[in-house]
């Protein structure tokens, strides 16, 4: 079955700005970490990217394991959702522009001198919990 963002595109991508961060969960060689993202975007239809832009666990831990999860709740959208995928570091490459140009303003105001690395996430299963949709590759 094929993953579609498309249809939560809109709440993910506006989650900065309704104060409704999602969450990104790693674990590696350091051992798990989570932490909420502000940058976190709907790349394209079964893809997620996040400008990772502090050098971290959560950086640490993509380097030697790939695997992650992405939490999304919004009350007042009625959305809870739980993506799971694997990461790719785009570190100097188009990708890594084209994630930068869909990360909100004050995600990059934050790094002034665009040091952050892209990351696109390759969504492998989404969960809707509560009798939503799940959608797996």
């Amino acid at each position: 079955m094929p993953i579609d963002l498309t249809p939560f595109a809109e709440a993910i991508n506006s989650a900065l700005a309704e104060g409704t961060f999602c969450v990104l969960a790693t674990s590696g060689e350091q051992g798990p970490d989570i932490g909420f993202k502000g940058s976190i975007q709907v790349f394209d239809e079964d893809h997620l990217c996040d400008w990772e832009r502090t050098p971290g666990g959560h950086l640490a831990n993509l380097r030697s394991d790939p695997r992650v999860a992405v939490l999304y709740f919004s009350r007042e959208r009625g959305k809870y959702l739980r993506i799971y995928g694997r990461a790719e570091l785009q570190e100097d490459d188009t990708t890594r522009e084209q994630i930068m140009a869909r990360t909100p303003a004050p995600e990059l105001e934050k790094d002034p001198e665009r040091q952050g690395i892209g990351v696109l996430i390759r969504v492998d299963r989404l969960v809707e919990p509560f009798g939503g949709v799940s959608q797996k590759r």
